[in-house]
């Protein structure tokens, strides 16, 4: 179903999520339109969230707020690390994971492996705030499946973030049991896994599934949340996995401020305090969190 729908002689970007929902944005231009081998890539000027990425039409980010996801997906775990030197990232075509990675100046390299080389090109040229260090020289920009990609490379990593897409398409074996194990041999002594987890809203058996897979392999496996006002829902997660450092007792906020970065979403309070998550988390999740 396209994403373009008029109502009341008026444009909108239009994303149905299964049957059970839809939300929308009023739109002023089509911007790019693309189809790879494997997805439909767009990206459009929206009234509200400015321009957008939405892949098999589905919204992955958004000028407006993208910062939220960003923010939260790379600072939480960098800021934990006592010295996080070597970061893979898996999927995260935009560039906005690396984008904030790349402004740890600890980070010596990072390795972002991206399989569809469309997202790439749609967002150097459209979305630019989040693209706009794709060119660092700290950054290994690999082009590749980084499920063969982990199964291969004889690389070891102090932060893997799996910046991925719901678990379907191109995404869907990135939420498997053999894809962690492979990163586990990949880790080094002292090191940190974080994942795109889904919101509980709506997907509480994926956010179970994945959780139980993390729990085979690692010793504090939990959840964080942030909030944005584009994904469905509002209320979504990143799972933590780590055998060694754990994102409270290991944290120190005395890092943040050293820092001297400067943010729009994370902060040290959101760090401690994402962990702390509604009830009906522990309800449905309570089997599987071991924070």
């Amino acid at each position: 179903m396209s994403h373009i729908h008029e109502l009341n002689g008026k444009k909108y970007v239009i994303e149905f999520l299964d049957d059970l929902y839809i939300q929308g944005w009023g739109l002023e231009e089509e911007l790019y339109q693309g189809q790879s081998d494997f997805q439909k890539v767009d990206i459009v000027k929206t009234k509200y969230l400015g321009n957008m990425l939405l892949n098999d039409n589905l919204v992955m980010t958004s000028e407006k707020d993208e910062f939220c996801y960003h923010e939260m997906i790379a600072h939480v775990p960098l800021f934990t690390h006592p010295n996080p030197r070597k970061v893979l990232i898996i999927g995260g075509g935009d560039g906005g994971t690396a984008r904030e990675v790349l402004r740890h100046k600890s980070v010596e390299k990072c390795v972002m492996v991206e399989i569809d080389p469309l997202v790439i090109e749609a967002c150097r040229e459209h979305l630019k705030i989040t693209s706009c260090e794709l060119d660092n020289e700290r950054l290994e920009l690999r082009v590749e499946d980084g499920i063969k990609y982990i199964a291969e490379t004889n690389e070891v990593f102090d932060v893997v973030l799996i910046d991925s897409t719901d678990p379907i398409g191109p995404g869907a074996p990135l939420f498997g049991a053999e894809f962690y194990k492979n990163i586990k041999k990949h880790l080094s002594v002292q090191s940190i896994v974080v994942s795109q987890a889904e919101n509980a809203w709506s997907h509480s058996e994926n956010q179970k599934s994945l959780l139980s897979i993390l729990s085979n392999d690692f010793k504090w496996v939990g959840l964080y949340n942030y909030s944005n006002i584009t994904y469905p829902g509002g209320l979504w997660s990143f799972s933590w996995a780590s055998d060694n450092l754990h994102p409270i007792k290991d944290f120190n906020s005395d890092k943040v401020k050293a820092s001297e970065l400067s943010f729009k979403y994370y902060n040290e309070g959101i760090h401690t305090a994402s962990f702390q998550l509604p009830q009906f988390f522990y309800n449905q999740l309570q089997d599987f969190l071991k924070l």
